[in-house]
Protein backbone atom coordinates (compact mmCIF):
# COMPACT_ATOMS: atom_id res chain seq x y z
CA UNK A 1 0.00 0.00 0.00
CA UNK A 2 2.80 2.37 0.93
CA UNK A 3 4.64 1.52 -2.30
CA UNK A 4 1.53 2.27 -4.31
CA UNK A 5 1.15 5.67 -2.62
CA UNK A 6 4.82 6.47 -3.29
CA UNK A 7 4.43 5.49 -6.94
CA UNK A 8 1.38 7.69 -7.21
CA UNK A 9 3.15 10.69 -5.62
CA UNK A 10 6.17 10.16 -7.90
CA UNK A 11 3.90 9.99 -10.93
CA UNK A 12 2.12 13.20 -9.92
CA UNK A 13 5.48 14.96 -9.45
CA UNK A 14 6.69 13.86 -12.89
CA UNK A 15 3.47 14.95 -14.53
CA UNK A 16 3.63 18.33 -12.73
CA UNK A 17 7.25 18.79 -13.76
CA UNK A 18 6.45 17.88 -17.33
CA UNK A 19 3.54 20.33 -17.50
CA UNK A 20 5.68 23.14 -16.12
CA UNK A 21 8.52 22.34 -18.53
CA UNK A 22 6.20 22.28 -21.50
CA UNK A 23 4.64 25.55 -20.34
CA UNK A 24 8.08 27.20 -20.07
CA UNK A 25 9.15 25.93 -23.49
CA UNK A 26 5.90 27.04 -25.15
CA UNK A 27 6.39 30.47 -23.60
CA UNK A 28 9.89 30.59 -25.08
CA UNK A 29 8.52 29.49 -28.45
CA UNK A 30 5.97 32.29 -28.46
CA UNK A 31 8.53 34.81 -27.29
CA UNK A 32 11.11 33.68 -29.81
CA UNK A 33 8.87 33.33 -32.87
CA UNK A 34 10.98 35.89 -34.72
CA UNK A 35 14.06 34.18 -36.18
CA UNK A 36 17.43 35.67 -35.24
CA UNK A 37 19.69 37.18 -37.86
CA UNK A 38 19.00 39.79 -40.56
CA UNK A 39 15.77 39.70 -42.54
CA UNK A 40 16.36 39.82 -46.28
CA UNK A 41 15.05 42.77 -48.27
CA UNK A 42 15.00 42.24 -52.02
CA UNK A 43 17.49 44.46 -53.80
CA UNK A 44 16.61 46.30 -56.98
CA UNK A 45 19.31 47.00 -59.57
CA UNK A 46 20.26 50.58 -60.30
CA UNK A 47 19.87 51.17 -64.02
CA UNK A 48 20.00 54.14 -66.40
CA UNK A 49 16.76 55.40 -67.89
CA UNK A 50 17.85 54.60 -71.44
CA UNK A 51 20.63 52.95 -73.38
CA UNK A 52 23.79 54.94 -73.99
CA UNK A 53 24.30 53.45 -77.45
CA UNK A 54 22.61 55.20 -80.34
CA UNK A 55 19.70 53.10 -81.57
CA UNK A 56 20.06 52.73 -85.33
CA UNK A 57 19.92 50.01 -87.93
CA UNK A 58 16.30 49.14 -87.12
CA UNK A 59 16.74 49.23 -83.33
CA UNK A 60 14.01 50.91 -81.30
CA UNK A 61 13.47 51.49 -77.57
CA UNK A 62 9.77 50.71 -77.58
CA UNK A 63 8.18 48.25 -75.21
CA UNK A 64 9.19 44.68 -76.00
CA UNK A 65 6.44 42.23 -76.91
CA UNK A 66 6.79 39.29 -74.48
CA UNK A 67 5.91 36.76 -77.19
CA UNK A 68 8.57 38.11 -79.56
CA UNK A 69 11.28 37.96 -76.93
CA UNK A 70 10.15 34.50 -75.83
CA UNK A 71 10.41 33.10 -79.39
CA UNK A 72 13.02 35.47 -80.82
CA UNK A 73 14.48 32.86 -83.21
CA UNK A 74 11.17 32.75 -85.08
CA UNK A 75 11.79 36.34 -86.25
CA UNK A 76 14.48 34.92 -88.58
CA UNK A 77 11.82 32.95 -90.50
CA UNK A 78 13.92 29.81 -90.87
CA UNK A 79 12.08 26.49 -90.45
CA UNK A 80 15.35 24.56 -90.16
CA UNK A 81 16.47 26.74 -87.25
CA UNK A 82 13.09 26.30 -85.53
CA UNK A 83 13.49 22.53 -85.75
CA UNK A 84 17.04 22.60 -84.37
CA UNK A 85 15.99 24.77 -81.42
CA UNK A 86 13.15 22.41 -80.47
CA UNK A 87 15.44 19.38 -80.65
CA UNK A 88 18.15 21.10 -78.62
CA UNK A 89 15.71 21.85 -75.81
CA UNK A 90 14.79 18.16 -75.63
CA UNK A 91 18.25 16.67 -76.06
CA UNK A 92 20.92 19.05 -74.76
CA UNK A 93 22.93 17.49 -71.95
CA UNK A 94 23.70 20.75 -70.13
CA UNK A 95 19.98 21.43 -69.94
CA UNK A 96 19.30 17.94 -68.58
CA UNK A 97 22.03 18.46 -66.00
CA UNK A 98 20.46 21.77 -64.94
CA UNK A 99 17.10 20.05 -64.49
CA UNK A 100 18.74 17.39 -62.33
CA UNK A 101 20.27 20.13 -60.16
CA UNK A 102 16.78 21.51 -59.60
CA UNK A 103 15.62 18.15 -58.31
CA UNK A 104 18.69 18.05 -56.07
CA UNK A 105 17.96 21.52 -54.68
CA UNK A 106 14.32 20.59 -54.13
CA UNK A 107 15.42 17.53 -52.15
CA UNK A 108 17.80 19.60 -50.02
CA UNK A 109 14.96 21.98 -49.23
CA UNK A 110 12.87 19.01 -48.12
CA UNK A 111 15.68 17.86 -45.83
CA UNK A 112 15.82 21.30 -44.23
CA UNK A 113 12.05 21.35 -43.73
CA UNK A 114 12.14 17.94 -42.05
CA UNK A 115 14.00 19.47 -39.09
CA UNK A 116 10.86 21.45 -38.22
CA UNK A 117 8.96 18.28 -37.33
CA UNK A 118 9.26 15.67 -34.55
CA UNK A 119 11.12 12.42 -35.11
CA UNK A 120 9.84 8.97 -34.17
CA UNK A 121 11.98 5.85 -33.94
CA UNK A 122 11.00 2.28 -33.17
CA UNK A 123 13.44 -0.28 -31.78
CA UNK A 124 13.31 -3.83 -30.47
CA UNK A 125 15.93 -6.18 -29.06
CA UNK A 126 16.33 -9.56 -27.42
CA UNK A 127 19.49 -10.62 -25.58
CA UNK A 128 20.73 -13.48 -23.40
CA UNK A 129 23.77 -13.20 -21.12
CA UNK A 130 25.64 -15.11 -18.45
CA UNK A 131 27.74 -13.65 -15.65
CA UNK A 132 31.10 -15.02 -14.62
CA UNK A 133 31.19 -17.43 -11.71
CA UNK A 134 34.50 -15.93 -10.60
CA UNK A 135 33.12 -12.40 -10.42
CA UNK A 136 29.43 -12.99 -9.98
CA UNK A 137 26.81 -15.64 -9.53
CA UNK A 138 27.32 -17.40 -12.81
CA UNK A 139 23.65 -17.14 -13.66
CA UNK A 140 22.05 -16.71 -17.06
CA UNK A 141 19.47 -14.03 -17.83
CA UNK A 142 17.37 -12.81 -20.74
CA UNK A 143 16.16 -9.32 -21.65
CA UNK A 144 13.46 -8.41 -24.14
CA UNK A 145 12.58 -4.82 -25.02
CA UNK A 146 10.63 -2.89 -27.64
CA UNK A 147 9.46 0.69 -27.80
CA UNK A 148 8.96 4.00 -29.54
CA UNK A 149 11.30 6.99 -29.07
CA UNK A 150 10.07 10.46 -30.02
CA UNK A 151 11.95 13.73 -30.06
CA UNK A 152 11.33 17.29 -31.16
CA UNK A 153 13.78 20.15 -31.22
CA UNK A 154 11.79 23.36 -30.87
CA UNK A 155 12.95 26.02 -33.32
CA UNK A 156 12.74 28.77 -30.71
CA UNK A 157 15.33 31.08 -32.27
CA UNK A 158 14.65 30.27 -35.91
CA UNK A 159 17.80 28.44 -36.88
CA UNK A 160 15.85 25.77 -38.74
CA UNK A 161 13.56 28.33 -40.32
CA UNK A 162 16.57 30.25 -41.59
CA UNK A 163 17.93 26.99 -42.98
CA UNK A 164 14.68 26.38 -44.84
CA UNK A 165 14.71 29.97 -46.06
CA UNK A 166 18.24 29.51 -47.43
CA UNK A 167 17.31 26.20 -49.08
CA UNK A 168 14.26 27.79 -50.72
CA UNK A 169 16.32 30.68 -52.08
CA UNK A 170 18.93 28.22 -53.31
CA UNK A 171 16.22 26.24 -55.10
CA UNK A 172 15.01 29.42 -56.79
CA UNK A 173 18.59 30.30 -57.77
CA UNK A 174 18.98 26.83 -59.28
CA UNK A 175 15.78 27.37 -61.23
CA UNK A 176 17.14 30.62 -62.60
CA UNK A 177 20.33 28.80 -63.52
CA UNK A 178 18.26 26.43 -65.66
CA UNK A 179 16.76 29.42 -67.45
CA UNK A 180 20.21 30.93 -67.90
CA UNK A 181 21.50 27.69 -69.43
CA UNK A 182 18.48 27.73 -71.71
CA UNK A 183 19.15 31.31 -72.86
CA UNK A 184 22.76 30.42 -73.68
CA UNK A 185 21.73 27.19 -75.42
CA UNK A 186 19.26 28.91 -77.73
CA UNK A 187 21.85 31.50 -78.68
CA UNK A 188 24.54 28.86 -79.29
CA UNK A 189 22.25 26.84 -81.54
CA UNK A 190 21.38 29.93 -83.60
CA UNK A 191 25.00 31.14 -83.75
CA UNK A 192 26.30 27.80 -84.98
CA UNK A 193 23.45 27.50 -87.47
CA UNK A 194 24.27 30.95 -88.86
CA UNK A 195 27.91 29.90 -89.01
CA UNK A 196 26.97 26.83 -91.08
CA UNK A 197 25.05 28.97 -93.56
CA UNK A 198 27.85 31.55 -93.65
CA UNK A 199 30.47 28.91 -94.47
CA UNK A 200 28.20 27.51 -97.17
CA UNK A 201 27.82 30.97 -98.71
CA UNK A 202 31.56 31.57 -98.57
CA UNK A 203 32.21 28.20 -100.19
CA UNK A 204 29.73 28.95 -102.97
CA UNK A 205 31.38 32.31 -103.71
CA UNK A 206 34.87 30.80 -103.65
CA UNK A 207 33.87 27.93 -105.94
CA UNK A 208 32.19 30.36 -108.37
CA UNK A 209 35.34 32.47 -108.48
CA UNK A 210 37.46 29.35 -108.97
CA UNK A 211 35.30 28.44 -111.96
CA UNK A 212 35.88 31.86 -113.50
CA UNK A 213 39.58 31.73 -112.74
CA UNK A 214 39.79 28.24 -114.27
CA UNK A 215 38.26 29.57 -117.47
CA UNK A 216 40.77 32.43 -117.49
CA UNK A 217 43.65 30.02 -116.97
CA UNK A 218 42.43 27.71 -119.73
CA UNK A 219 42.11 30.66 -122.10
CA UNK A 220 45.60 31.91 -121.28
CA UNK A 221 46.99 28.40 -121.76
CA UNK A 222 45.42 28.22 -125.20
CA UNK A 223 46.68 31.68 -126.16
CA UNK A 224 50.15 30.81 -124.92
CA UNK A 225 50.22 27.60 -126.96
CA UNK A 226 49.13 29.68 -129.98
CA UNK A 227 52.02 32.07 -129.35
CA UNK A 228 49.75 35.04 -128.70
CA UNK A 229 50.95 35.69 -125.11
CA UNK A 230 53.99 34.79 -123.10
CA UNK A 231 54.17 32.29 -120.22
CA UNK A 232 54.00 35.01 -117.55
CA UNK A 233 50.25 35.48 -117.93
CA UNK A 234 49.73 31.71 -117.74
CA UNK A 235 51.66 31.39 -114.50
CA UNK A 236 49.93 34.45 -113.01
CA UNK A 237 46.50 33.02 -113.78
CA UNK A 238 47.58 29.67 -112.34
CA UNK A 239 48.81 31.38 -109.17
CA UNK A 240 45.52 33.12 -108.43
CA UNK A 241 43.58 29.94 -109.31
CA UNK A 242 45.50 27.75 -106.89
CA UNK A 243 45.46 30.49 -104.25
CA UNK A 244 41.67 30.45 -104.38
CA UNK A 245 41.58 26.66 -104.27
CA UNK A 246 43.72 26.70 -101.12
CA UNK A 247 40.87 28.39 -99.24
CA UNK A 248 38.45 25.50 -99.84
CA UNK A 249 39.89 23.05 -97.25
CA UNK A 250 39.84 25.68 -94.49
CA UNK A 251 36.26 26.64 -95.31
CA UNK A 252 35.13 22.99 -95.34
CA UNK A 253 36.90 22.40 -92.03
CA UNK A 254 35.04 25.32 -90.47
CA UNK A 255 31.74 24.11 -91.95
CA UNK A 256 32.18 20.59 -90.55
CA UNK A 257 33.16 21.96 -87.15
CA UNK A 258 30.01 24.12 -87.02
CA UNK A 259 27.84 21.11 -87.96
CA UNK A 260 29.51 18.93 -85.33
CA UNK A 261 29.02 21.61 -82.69
CA UNK A 262 25.34 21.82 -83.58
CA UNK A 263 24.98 18.06 -83.23
CA UNK A 264 26.55 18.12 -79.76
CA UNK A 265 24.27 20.98 -78.72
CA UNK A 266 21.34 18.78 -79.71
CA UNK A 267 22.73 15.92 -77.62
CA UNK A 268 23.64 13.89 -80.69
CA UNK A 269 26.90 12.45 -81.98
CA UNK A 270 29.16 14.60 -84.19
CA UNK A 271 28.42 14.00 -87.84
CA UNK A 272 24.74 13.29 -87.26
CA UNK A 273 23.60 16.54 -88.92
CA UNK A 274 25.92 16.54 -91.92
CA UNK A 275 23.37 15.02 -94.25
CA UNK A 276 20.52 17.15 -92.93
CA UNK A 277 22.48 20.38 -93.44
CA UNK A 278 24.18 19.35 -96.69
CA UNK A 279 21.83 21.37 -98.88
CA UNK A 280 22.96 24.96 -99.08
CA UNK A 281 20.46 27.46 -97.64
CA UNK A 282 20.78 31.25 -97.51
CA UNK A 283 21.83 33.09 -94.38
CA UNK A 284 18.66 34.14 -92.49
CA UNK A 285 17.49 37.68 -93.17
CA UNK A 286 17.15 40.48 -90.64
CA UNK A 287 13.76 41.61 -89.36
CA UNK A 288 12.85 45.18 -90.28
CA UNK A 289 12.89 46.39 -86.67
CA UNK A 290 14.19 45.08 -83.36
CA UNK A 291 12.67 46.36 -80.12
CA UNK A 292 15.20 46.47 -77.29
CA UNK A 293 13.15 48.10 -74.52
CA UNK A 294 14.81 49.93 -71.64
CA UNK A 295 17.63 48.83 -69.28
CA UNK A 296 15.36 48.15 -66.28
CA UNK A 297 13.18 45.90 -68.42
CA UNK A 298 16.21 43.96 -69.63
CA UNK A 299 17.53 43.33 -66.13
CA UNK A 300 14.19 41.91 -65.06
CA UNK A 301 14.32 39.48 -67.98
CA UNK A 302 17.84 38.18 -67.42
CA UNK A 303 17.98 34.90 -65.43
CA UNK A 304 21.62 35.40 -64.42
CA UNK A 305 20.73 38.56 -62.50
CA UNK A 306 17.77 36.92 -60.80
CA UNK A 307 20.03 33.99 -59.92
CA UNK A 308 22.56 36.35 -58.32
CA UNK A 309 19.76 38.00 -56.33
CA UNK A 310 18.51 34.65 -55.05
CA UNK A 311 22.05 33.67 -54.06
CA UNK A 312 22.21 36.87 -52.03
CA UNK A 313 18.91 36.00 -50.33
CA UNK A 314 20.17 32.50 -49.48
CA UNK A 315 23.39 33.81 -48.01
CA UNK A 316 21.51 36.35 -45.89
CA UNK A 317 19.45 33.53 -44.40
CA UNK A 318 22.61 31.59 -43.57
CA UNK A 319 23.70 34.41 -41.28
CA UNK A 320 20.60 33.81 -39.18
CA UNK A 321 21.20 30.06 -39.29
CA UNK A 322 24.70 30.61 -37.87
CA UNK A 323 23.49 33.18 -35.30
CA UNK A 324 20.96 30.71 -33.86
CA UNK A 325 23.87 28.57 -32.65
CA UNK A 326 24.58 31.24 -30.01
CA UNK A 327 21.34 30.40 -28.21
CA UNK A 328 20.18 27.35 -26.25
CA UNK A 329 18.36 24.47 -27.92
CA UNK A 330 15.15 23.15 -26.39
CA UNK A 331 13.91 19.63 -26.95
CA UNK A 332 10.94 17.49 -25.99
CA UNK A 333 11.49 13.76 -25.81
CA UNK A 334 9.45 10.73 -24.87
CA UNK A 335 9.69 6.96 -24.82
CA UNK A 336 7.06 4.28 -24.51
CA UNK A 337 7.64 0.56 -24.72
CA UNK A 338 7.78 -2.89 -23.17
CA UNK A 339 10.62 -4.53 -21.26
CA UNK A 340 10.78 -7.98 -19.65
CA UNK A 341 13.23 -10.64 -18.47
CA UNK A 342 11.02 -13.34 -19.94
CA UNK A 343 9.41 -13.66 -23.35
CA UNK A 344 6.36 -15.24 -21.76
CA UNK A 345 5.27 -12.12 -19.88
CA UNK A 346 6.64 -9.58 -22.42
CA UNK A 347 3.18 -8.36 -23.42
CA UNK A 348 1.80 -8.11 -19.88
CA UNK A 349 0.74 -4.74 -18.45
CA UNK A 350 3.52 -4.88 -15.89
CA UNK A 351 6.15 -4.86 -18.68
CA UNK A 352 5.28 -1.32 -19.79
CA UNK A 353 7.91 1.45 -19.61
CA UNK A 354 7.71 5.13 -20.44
CA UNK A 355 9.51 8.39 -19.99
CA UNK A 356 8.79 11.97 -21.05
CA UNK A 357 10.41 15.26 -20.43
CA UNK A 358 12.00 18.41 -21.77
CA UNK A 359 15.70 18.92 -22.50
CA UNK A 360 17.93 21.89 -23.03
CA UNK A 361 21.50 22.24 -24.27
CA UNK A 362 23.61 25.34 -24.65
CA UNK A 363 27.08 25.64 -26.04
CA UNK A 364 28.59 28.13 -23.61
CA UNK A 365 32.20 27.75 -24.74
CA UNK A 366 33.54 26.79 -28.16
CA UNK A 367 36.64 28.91 -28.55
CA UNK A 368 34.62 31.62 -30.33
CA UNK A 369 33.93 29.28 -33.26
CA UNK A 370 30.24 30.21 -33.53
CA UNK A 371 30.94 33.95 -33.73
CA UNK A 372 33.66 33.33 -36.28
CA UNK A 373 31.18 31.35 -38.37
CA UNK A 374 28.76 34.28 -38.19
CA UNK A 375 31.57 36.49 -39.46
CA UNK A 376 32.24 34.02 -42.27
CA UNK A 377 28.60 34.00 -43.36
CA UNK A 378 28.42 37.79 -43.17
CA UNK A 379 31.50 38.11 -45.37
CA UNK A 380 29.94 35.67 -47.84
CA UNK A 381 26.80 37.78 -47.91
CA UNK A 382 28.93 40.80 -48.78
CA UNK A 383 30.54 38.79 -51.59
CA UNK A 384 27.11 37.74 -52.88
CA UNK A 385 26.02 41.38 -52.96
CA UNK A 386 29.15 42.35 -54.89
CA UNK A 387 28.58 39.48 -57.31
CA UNK A 388 25.01 40.69 -57.84
CA UNK A 389 26.18 44.23 -58.57
CA UNK A 390 28.87 42.88 -60.91
CA UNK A 391 26.25 40.82 -62.78
CA UNK A 392 24.16 43.94 -63.28
CA UNK A 393 27.10 45.92 -64.67
CA UNK A 394 28.20 43.04 -66.88
CA UNK A 395 24.73 42.66 -68.36
CA UNK A 396 24.49 46.39 -69.12
CA UNK A 397 27.93 46.26 -70.75
CA UNK A 398 26.94 43.23 -72.81
CA UNK A 399 23.81 44.90 -74.17
CA UNK A 400 25.57 48.22 -74.88
CA UNK A 401 28.36 46.48 -76.81
CA UNK A 402 26.07 44.34 -78.91
CA UNK A 403 23.78 47.30 -79.72
CA UNK A 404 26.76 49.11 -81.21
CA UNK A 405 28.07 45.99 -82.97
CA UNK A 406 24.67 45.21 -84.52
CA UNK A 407 24.14 48.71 -85.91
CA UNK A 408 27.70 49.32 -87.09
CA UNK A 409 28.03 45.94 -88.80
CA UNK A 410 25.02 46.83 -90.91
CA UNK A 411 26.80 49.98 -92.07
CA UNK A 412 29.88 47.90 -92.87
CA UNK A 413 27.78 45.38 -94.78
CA UNK A 414 26.20 48.15 -96.84
CA UNK A 415 29.62 49.45 -97.87
CA UNK A 416 30.88 45.94 -98.62
CA UNK A 417 27.83 45.28 -100.78
CA UNK A 418 28.52 48.37 -102.87
CA UNK A 419 32.21 47.51 -103.09
CA UNK A 420 31.46 43.91 -104.15
CA UNK A 421 29.10 45.10 -106.89
CA UNK A 422 31.74 47.49 -108.14
CA UNK A 423 34.41 44.76 -108.03
CA UNK A 424 32.21 42.43 -110.05
CA UNK A 425 31.69 45.11 -112.69
CA UNK A 426 35.41 45.88 -112.70
CA UNK A 427 36.29 42.20 -113.16
CA UNK A 428 34.03 41.95 -116.21
CA UNK A 429 35.45 45.13 -117.72
CA UNK A 430 39.03 44.05 -117.08
CA UNK A 431 38.35 40.67 -118.71
CA UNK A 432 36.80 42.29 -121.81
CA UNK A 433 39.58 44.85 -122.16
CA UNK A 434 42.23 42.16 -121.74
CA UNK A 435 40.67 40.08 -124.48
CA UNK A 436 40.62 43.17 -126.65
CA UNK A 437 44.29 43.78 -125.94
CA UNK A 438 43.66 47.12 -124.26
CA UNK A 439 45.13 46.22 -120.83
CA UNK A 440 47.65 43.69 -119.59
CA UNK A 441 46.76 40.65 -117.51
CA UNK A 442 47.67 42.30 -114.18
CA UNK A 443 44.43 44.28 -114.37
CA UNK A 444 42.46 41.04 -114.64
CA UNK A 445 44.35 39.50 -111.74
CA UNK A 446 43.76 42.49 -109.50
CA UNK A 447 40.08 42.62 -110.38
CA UNK A 448 39.50 38.90 -109.76
CA UNK A 449 41.45 38.95 -106.49
CA UNK A 450 39.52 41.99 -105.22
CA UNK A 451 36.20 40.43 -106.24
CA UNK A 452 36.86 37.24 -104.29
CA UNK A 453 38.03 39.12 -101.19
CA UNK A 454 35.09 41.52 -101.16
CA UNK A 455 32.46 38.84 -101.83
CA UNK A 456 33.93 36.71 -99.05
CA UNK A 457 33.94 39.65 -96.63
CA UNK A 458 30.38 40.47 -97.61
CA UNK A 459 29.21 36.95 -96.76
CA UNK A 460 31.07 37.10 -93.47
CA UNK A 461 29.42 40.44 -92.72
CA UNK A 462 25.98 39.00 -93.57
CA UNK A 463 26.61 36.25 -91.03
CA UNK A 464 28.04 38.71 -88.49
CA UNK A 465 24.93 40.90 -88.61
CA UNK A 466 22.63 37.95 -87.90
CA UNK A 467 25.03 36.66 -85.22
CA UNK A 468 24.98 40.06 -83.54
CA UNK A 469 21.18 39.97 -83.58
CA UNK A 470 21.32 36.57 -81.86
CA UNK A 471 23.75 37.95 -79.28
CA UNK A 472 21.45 40.91 -78.74
CA UNK A 473 18.48 38.68 -77.95
CA UNK A 474 20.69 36.65 -75.63
CA UNK A 475 21.86 39.82 -73.87
CA UNK A 476 18.22 40.87 -73.48
CA UNK A 477 17.49 37.56 -71.73
CA UNK A 478 15.27 36.21 -74.49
CA UNK A 479 13.99 32.70 -74.93
CA UNK A 480 13.56 31.21 -71.48
CA UNK A 481 9.92 32.19 -70.93
CA UNK A 482 8.71 30.15 -73.86
CA UNK A 483 10.13 27.00 -72.29
CA UNK A 484 9.69 27.74 -68.58
CA UNK A 485 7.05 25.05 -68.30
CA UNK A 486 9.73 22.45 -68.99
CA UNK A 487 11.51 23.14 -65.68
CA UNK A 488 9.92 20.05 -64.11
CA UNK A 489 11.10 16.81 -65.70
CA UNK A 490 8.19 14.49 -66.53
CA UNK A 491 7.90 11.49 -64.25
CA UNK A 492 8.41 9.08 -67.11
CA UNK A 493 11.77 10.69 -67.85
CA UNK A 494 12.82 10.24 -64.23
CA UNK A 495 11.71 6.60 -64.22
CA UNK A 496 13.58 5.93 -67.44
CA UNK A 497 16.71 7.44 -65.96
CA UNK A 498 16.35 5.29 -62.85
CA UNK A 499 15.95 2.13 -64.93
CA UNK A 500 19.01 3.05 -66.95
CA UNK A 501 20.98 3.52 -63.73
CA UNK A 502 19.97 0.09 -62.50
Amino acid sequence: MMHAQKDKRMKNMLESLTRRSVSIILTLVLAGCAAVGPDYTRVEPRTPDEWHAELEGGLTAGSMAPETLAHWWSTLNDAQLDSLVARAVNGNLDLKNARARIREARGLRGISKADLFPTLDVAASASKQRTSENSGTGTESELYSAGFDAGWELDVFGGVRRSVEAAQANLEATQENLYNVLVSLLAEVALNYVEVRTFQARLAVTEANIKTQQETYDLNQSRYEAGIIDELAVQQSLRILESSRSQIPALKTGLDAAKNRLAVLLGEQPGKLHGELAVKQPIPELPATVVVGIPAETLRHRPDIRRAERNLAAQTARIGEATAELYPKFRLFGTIGLESLSSGDFFEWASRTWSIGPGVSWNIFDGNAIRQNIEVQTARQEQALIQYEAAVLKSLEEVENVLVAYAKEQLRRESLSKAANAAQRAALLAQDQYHAGLVDFNNVLDAQRSLLILQDELNQSNGAVISNLVRLYKALGGGWKSLAAMEDTPKKTVKAAQQTTR
